[in-house]
Formats: structure tokens, C-alpha cells, sequence
């Protein structure tokens, strides 16, 4: 890793390498998809209602092709850049930070037979090593609030992306109007000092010369997907032993109790951004 990425970046590095985050998200949080699931019902299984949401997001950008190349910031197992390269045909860049996971995208990539689609980088999105207009979409699920510099992701994502491509995001964030200090057990377990909003996404998309195309807010699937995920590890707690340490499952239940509570009091926000560049 570069001396330049900042500590929150390096922090998150070396929190996805560890065996117990990686079998925690690759076994309870959804495997191929570890983010924010669209749930249709309260007990819709975890990886279903993420499969979901990468389609629902994956819809909007019908137009892609074979000619086509697509990057993925922040990739985790790769869920998504594999659904778009089987259902549009384009080559999928996806740029992760765990190279733990970074392996596991690879090989899942090869044994479904999409492995010529699919380019794994490590690396940060703060500092992307990809040349200035590369690619005709950016990506990124639930992955921009590890950064200690968002503006620079961004500004990044300017930069790689052609004219005319699209930019679809989503983040945990915090609501608009979240008043200081009530999220801090949140920010104190993954190591921030803030969170992203809608608002803060509206105004570097203005500075960057962006259109916005359409901001969907679904914050109440943050409370339900948490929720699920917090079900999930303490039904599956036995299963996972020898995988996940006891300490490492009474810190996530904890933890996930604090974004459940969080949002259940309208203090976060979740939903599907979508962009354009000029």
C-alpha cells in the first residue's frame, strides 16, 4: 500500500484481510454481494435481497455492451462486476483494497467463466491506477465511507471516467439534517469521524460538473438489511466456529446493534445515486 492512502484506508485494509472479517462477510453477509440488500420481506435471505440490489442498480445501465468497460470501487468479492459482465457482456474493472478478497474474486470469477471479463486491481480508490478516461461507468456499493478523503474518490472518479459516462453509487451515510454527536458509536466501530450524505454527494457532484439523473432513497432498507445481517451471525453463531472468533462475533452483534439503532431513529441514510459526467 502507498505511504499517501490515508490511515482510515489502510485501517479497512487491514480489517477486510483478517480471517475473521473475511469469513464473517463471505459466509453471513451475503458472499458474492457483502452490501446493502433491497428486501421485498423481513425475512428475505441475505443474499437474495443483495443479488436484488445489484440488479435494481444494474438495471440503469442498459445500455452497456461488449465495447464497453465498467470500473468497481471498493469490488469486495467482485458480486457485481460478475452480474454485469454476464448480463451486458462488458469488461468489469474492479478495484479493492483486501486482497483477501481480492483472491476470492478471482477464483470465483474463473470457475463461472468469467474471468477474461473480469480485471482484479489492489488497490484504493483514493488513488486509482487506472489512465485518465478509461472507463464508461463507475460503480460503487457501500464502499466510499471507508475513505478519510471522499472528495478525492471522487475527484478520481471524474478523472478515469469518458465524458457522457454514468456514476452509480451507494453509501451508509448519515441523514441531512443528523444532529453532531448522535452517530459516534457507529463512527467509533469502523474508525471514522463522519459519514457521507446525500447532501454531500448532491454538492461534489455539482462541483464536479455532474448531472444528477435521479436519487433513489431507500433508507429503510439500512435498518432491515442490518437487522438481517445481526439475525443471521447470532442464529448462525455455532457454525461458525473455528472460522470467526467468539470475541470478533460479540463486537459485530454489538456493533450492528448500534447502525440498527441508529437508523431506526432516522440519524442514517442509505439509497441508489446515479450521475452523469458531461
Amino acid at each position: 500500500m502507498s505511504a499517501n492512502y490515508s490511515d482510515v484506508v489502510t485501517t479497512a485494509r487491514e480489517y477486510y484481510n483478517s480471517d475473521d472479517a473475511d469469513n464473517f462477510y463471505f459466509h453471513i453477509w451475503g458472499g458474492e454481494d457483502i452490501h446493502i440488500g433491497i428486501y421485498q420481506s423481513e425475512d428475505d435471505d441475505i443474499r437474495v435481497a443483495s443479488e436484488r440490489a445489484v440488479a435494481t442498480i444494474g438495471e440503469r445501465l442498459k445500455g452497456l455492451g461488449p465495447e464497453h468497460r465498467v470500473i468497481d470501487l471498493g469490488a469486495g468479492y467482485g458480486g457485481a462486476g460478475r452480474w454485469l459482465a454476464r448480463t451486458y457482456g462488458c469488461h468489469v474493472t474492479c478495484l479493492n483494497l483486501s486482497e483477501a478478497q481480492n483472491r476470492r474474486n478471482r477464483e470465483i470469477s474463473e470457475q463461472q467463466g468469467l474471468g477474461h471479463l473480469i480485471e482484479v486491481i489492489d488497490g484504493s480508490f483514493e488513488e486509482v491506477p487506472c489512465e485518465d478516461g478509461s472507463f464508461d461507468a463507475a460503480w460503487s456499493q457501500d464502499s466510499i465511507l471507508h475513505s478519510g478523503h471522499r472528495a478525492r474518490v471522487l475527484d478520481e472518479v471524474d478523472r478515469v471516467l469518458k465524458p457522457g459516462g454514468d456514476i452509480l453509487l451507494t453509501d451508509p451515510m448519515q441523514a441531512d439534517d443528523c444532529p453532531p454527536g448522535v452517530i459516534d458509536p457507529v463512527l467509533e466501530r469502523i474508525h471514522l469521524d463522519s459519514l457521507g450524505s446525500f447532501a454531500f454527494y448532491r454538492e461534489q457532484a455539482a462541483r464536479l460538473g455532474w448531472k444528477e439523473v435521479e436519487i433513489e432513497d431507500l433508507t429503510p432498507q439500512l435498518v432491515r438489511h442490518y437487522t438481517r445481517v445481526r439475525q443471521e451471525l447470532a442464529n448462525h453463531r455455532e457454525a461458525l466456529d473455528g472460522k470467526v472468533s467468539e470475541a470478533y462475533i460479540d463486537r459485530m452483534i454489538k456493533g450492528l446493534g448500534h447502525w440498527v439503532d441508529a437508523g431506526a431513529k432516522g440519524y442514517l441514510a442509505w439509497g441508489i445515486m446515479h450521475f452523469k459526467k458531461p
